[in-house]
């Protein structure tokens, strides 16, 4: 038995296990890459490393979550606002149908880059743009200038935030957990 055998193997049995205790399997998006067809149709693929998985998901009757690690992993510090906020999780999926096998998405904040000192500067407000644009229409998204209709309700939000006492980054820094540049509101930084 190869590694990867071994890997299937351990997957298929762990599905098995899980189902005969009512259970629904969730795996990364590897196990679909990797052995499709050998997955139980009860699965939900967790769309982790890029774009266009959920789309081969759903097209063949799994369902879906959107995570796509290039936009909606909050410790990679150098994804701006607009950048989760614009992540499609229904890119290449346009029959309805089919779109409602993509049942959420989910930030992701992995600790190589974070501690306590800095994780809800590194969180906050990015994960309110990943979270506004899940419960969003694709066409709200496209049809209008995110800076002057979603940029504003998340300044709003940081405000909150940080009133409430979560140091909240500010919405527009260059870097994830950026200090403001000089005083001002909280939404002129």
């Amino acid at each position: 038995m190869t590694t990867k055998d071994a890997y299937q193997y351990f997957v298929l049995r762990a599905q098995e296990i899980a189902i005969s205790k009512g259970w629904t399997p969730v795996n990364w998006e590897e196990t679909f890459n990797t052995f499709a067809s050998k997955l139980n149709p009860r699965t939900i693929v967790h769309n982790w490393l890029g774009g266009g998985v959920c789309a081969k998901a759903v097209a063949k009757g799994f369902r879906c979550i959107f995570s796509n690690q290039g936009f909606w992993y909050l410790d990679h510090l150098d994804v701006p606002w607009d950048d989760v906020y614009k992540a499609e999780p229904l890119e290449g999926i346009n029959d309805t149908s089919m779109q409602d096998l993509v049942i959420g998405g989910e930030v992701c904040m992995w600790a190589e880059t974070a501690d306590t000192s800095v994780v809800q500067q590194t969180i906050w407000p990015r994960a309110a743009a990943a979270a506004e644009r899940m419960w969003s229409k694709r066409e709200a998204i496209s049809s209008g200038n995110i800076t002057l209709t979603a940029l504003p309700r998340l300044h709003y939000f940081r405000c909150l935030l940080n009133r409430r006492g979560v140091p909240a980054a500010p919405v527009t820094n260059d870097y994830a957990r950026q200090p403001p540049t000089g005083p001002a509101s909280c939404y002129e930084q």
